[in-house]
């Protein structure tokens, strides 16, 4: 399939540009239908939700609400001056198209709107429409008129869900920040426009398929507004990391000689199938939240599996096409100037991650022990972890919603905000219930309404605000002793009520959800990497991710630390459903890491049997592009502070803390420490499960080329410099131990195999200390060895096939011969001599 788009190219570009265009006109003309249903059954609030619906019918508009408070000169609310100001303002506002009523309380049935101090007054408004259909105009029209009423001495502020969109920024700045910021890493690490915008490209068309998807598949189920905002979030991360992924192998090929259209396919067929397997792993954890049968979360896995798959579908069938167009512009001017004028490079990796791999093979120890601490330390915020639900009053300061929810709760009470409803159907008495109600601990005023239906609501006003740990006391108390005591069926219920029973549940049900995702990431690495070992660190990592990042999240949004500096508003408590939400996408990109970290470890641990060496050369070959994605993930993760939602500033800060902590602590210092301190034992599986597990293979070997005509000599798509001295490696040299000769047994057919033989000067004397180099046809060393005292070497071959084998000593020349490796050991002299090296003696299998 990546050859196909490769070569057809326009073909595949024209039909993504299609259907995007496509989705998005039909998503613009069918507009949206976003619904948060946040009701449980089973609960005490849904009973009591039930029964209010059946007695009285909502209307269908939104209500919202105008505060007004006096102070100074300005008189009692009821003073004339005001009045006069604020009558004419509600009966204009009355008179919009789209406001279908409005209550003051200068009108008969809105008495109790007024404050006993007779300083703070509010009017409700009623739209004809829910809040997310009434037009952004004629709420900013509403605003305006309301405030136009202002004095000296008189505010003027509104509250309500219609409100709050037109306080939202405009539509797309957070994601528009993400992807700059992570342009901006991208050509730093790529040095490259053209392939700075590849990944971009991919992101943004597959965020902007899955956003307009959404849109048509809120008309026929429920989806909650939140769902798109992390569906946008969790997209663009993916959607880059998978395409750099991806671009990265592309680009070695190239570097190494490689053909781009040979270059291309081959990363998709490594790097490719990671991605697939990646992506997989993120929806699959996503649909964990499926376990938790709260249909609030059904919605939200619906936004985020959709566009991470149609991410990953762009990732492998438009990206190949839009390397296809670049050809080898995907690398700079200066790498296509040194491609052209050195050859290609060299397999090994070198730079700053070779040499930190290196310090952490040496000191795994410490650093195992300092990345534990910093790990702790992080997460003992998480002890205090207390679920709720964010509203109007964690607003900024300088929003009117803040202030409107402030002077309500300044002027009727803290609890007036987010007032219970005690439903006791079946037409019974109220009276001795509303005086047991008022006298309890914590309860401002409880007033009963006319009975509809055969239905009673008391209207209980609570002393403490609706996040306050004591509004949930008092809930309980009503539940478990003042109802009972009365001997009446009753129900307490209302927007306060619900949200403490979906948190209680979501905590109820959260151990089973992050089993499920931990066993099924465990199950998944185990067929993945044939070993017990390496699933159980990766879950262990998981659950210290999270502990460590929702610390970070219980400091910033429930303790306070640095909102101000964030510009997030006031300190509560983290959303119930968050948690759930956050632990999918930890879970799923966690995943990913650990897959293209360890499938570069088990490749070489496969090929050598070296598990400090497959450590060293995985980290030093997989680090820099994971911190690369993991940088631009926590750019694009941050930038979701801006959106102006409470709960995607929450996600965005726990992600992006979480993606940091993950891959430049637990991934780059405390994994690969760990896997040195176990040794073989990482790769230990028993025998009786080896035969029972399916094979997957994630990320393949890559394909050896053929042959060579010449026996000798090397060839432009080796991956060495014929000119290339390995012997100068000296950072190889030091870390490369003797291996001692023995006649090995014949291998199966198809089965790994050796070449081996003898060293030798021109002058027919052993050759010791020279570097023997096992290098595929696609230029990835595969095994290096160093001769011994009498000349012997021998380096293990992962499969028959044809590969390079480069000798180097120094003092003499270097030079490279390619073979062909047979079913069995492939038993090959070499004699070194100043111009050259020479066969001694033909190969024989």
């Amino acid at each position: 399939m990546a050859r196909w788009c490769y070569r057809h190219r326009l073909v595949v570009l024209v039909l993504w540009v299609g259907a995007l265009f496509g989705l998005g006109a039909a998503g613009t003309s069918a507009g949206t239908d976003y619904s948060n249903v946040f009701s449980l059954p089973d609960t005490d609030s849904k009973q009591a939700y039930d029964l209010m619906t059946k007695a009285f019918p909502q209307s269908s508009g939104d209500t919202d609400t105008v505060v007004w408070r006096s102070s100074g000169d300005a008189g009692s609310v009821t003073d004339t001056a005001v009045r006069s100001r604020i009558e004419p303002a509600l009966k204009e506002i009355a008179g919009m198209r789209g406001v279908g009523e409005v209550v003051g309380p200068y009108d008969t049935k809105g008495a109790a709107q007024i404050s006993r101090d007779g300083r703070t007054a509010f009017a409700q408004i009623t739209f004809t429409d829910q809040a997310n259909e009434v037009s952004k105009d004629l709420v900013q029209k509403v605003v305006d008129t309301a405030q136009g009423a202002e004095s000296d001495g008189l505010q003027v502020e509104l509250g309500g869900q219609a409100i709050t969109r037109i306080q939202e920024p405009p539509t797309g700045v957070s994601e528009v920040v993400g992807i700059a910021a992570a342009a901006v890493v991208l050509f730093l690490a790529f040095g490259s426009l053209f392939a700075m915008l590849l990944p971009i490209v991919v992101a943004i068309m597959g965020v902007g398929s899955g956003m307009m998807a959404t849109m048509l598949l809120s008309h026929v189920t429920n989806v909650p507004e939140v769902a798109p905002l992390l569906g946008s979030l969790i997209g663009l991360g993916v959607g880059i990391d998978y395409a750099l992924f991806i671009v990265t192998r592309h680009r070695r090929g190239i570097q190494r000689g490689l053909e781009p259209e040979e270059s291309a396919v081959r990363a998709l067929n490594t790097s490719g199938r990671a991605v697939l397997f990646a992506g997989g792993t993120v929806c699959i954890a996503l649909a964990g939240m499926l376990v938790m049968n709260l249909r609030f979360l059904d919605g939200v896995v619906i936004a985020t599996s959709l566009t991470v798959v149609l991410s990953v579908l762009a990732a492998v069938t438009l990206l190949p096409a839009l390397l296809g167009l670049l050809g080898p512009r995907v690398l700079s001017r200066k790498q296509r100037r040194k491609l052209a004028a050195a050859g290609p490079d060299p397999a090994e990796a070198s730079g700053p991650a070779a040499r930190w791999s290196a310090y952490v093979q040496e000191r795994p120890r410490s650093i195992a022990a300092m990345a534990l601490v910093v790990m702790a330390v992080l997460a003992l915020p998480v002890l205090s972890l207390r679920l709720g639900a964010t509203d109007q009053g964690n607003n900024q300061e300088s929003t009117t919603t803040r202030q409107a929810y402030d002077l309500l709760a300044e002027g009727f009470g803290p609890g007036f905000n987010g007032p219970l409803q005690v439903v006791v159907p079946g037409g019974a008495d109220t009276t001795e219930l509303v005086r047991t109600i008022r006298a309890t601990d914590d309860v401002a005023q409880a007033a009963a309404a006319p009975p509809a239906g055969g239905i009673t609501v008391i209207q209980v006003v609570p002393k403490t605000s609706p996040q306050s740990v004591g509004t949930d006391r008092l809930i309980d108390r009503l539940r478990d002793d003042v109802i009972p005591e009365a001997g009446v069926e009753a129900h307490v219920g209302g927007v306060t009520a619900v949200f403490k029973d979906f948190a209680s549940v979501t905590g109820d049900r959260l151990p089973y959800f992050v089993g499920a995702i931990i066993g099924l990431g465990f199950l998944l690495l185990l067929i993945a990497f044939r070993s017990l070992v390496v699933p159980l660190t990766a879950a262990l990592m998981n659950l210290i991710a999270a502990a460590a990042s929702f610390g970070v999240l219980v400091a910033v949004f429930q303790w306070g630390w640095g909102t101000e500096f964030l510009g997030i508003g006031k300190e509560g408590p983290i959303t119930a459903f968050l948690p759930v939400i956050m632990l999918s996408l930890l879970f799923g990109l966690s995943m990913d890491y650990q897959v293209f970290l360890v499938s570069r470890m088990h490749e070489e641990w496969v090929h050598t049997g070296d598990n400090a060496r497959a450590v060293r050369v995985g980290l030093a070959e997989t680090s820099r592009v994971i911190n690369c994605a993991a940088l631009i993930m926590i750019c694009v993760f941050s930038a979701f502070v801006l959106s102006g939602d409470m709960e995607g500033a929450m996600a965005g800060i726990g992600l992006a803390a979480a993606v940091a902590l993950d891959a430049f602590i637990l991934r780059t210092a405390l994994v690969p420490a760990a896997m040195h301190l176990l040794g073989r034992s990482n790769w230990w599986l028993p025998g009786w499960l080896e035969g029972r597990l399916p094979h997957l293979a994630v990320e393949p070997a890559e394909p050896s080329d053929p042959p060579a005509e010449s026996p000798t000599g090397p060839n432009e798509n080796t991956g060495l410099n014929k000119n290339t001295d390995l012997g100068k490696n000296t950072d190889l040299d030091k870390n490369t131990e003797p291996i001692e000769t023995a006649e090995p047994e014949k291998s199966g057919t198809g089965g790994a195999t050796v070449v081996h033989g003898f060293l030798r000067t021109a002058d027919g004397d052993p050759l010791a200390g020279a570097s023997v180099t096992l290098v595929s046809r696609g230029g990835r060393q595969l095994d290096r060895v160093t001769s011994i005292a009498d000349g012997s070497y021998i380096v293990l071959v992962p499969a028959p096939g044809a590969y390079t084998l480069a000798v180097t000593a120094r003092g003499l020349a270097s030079r490279a011969h390619h073979v062909t490796v047979g079913g069995g050991p492939l038993v090959y002299d070499v004699e070194l001599t100043d111009d050259g090296a020479g066969l001694v003696n033909r190969p024989s299998p």
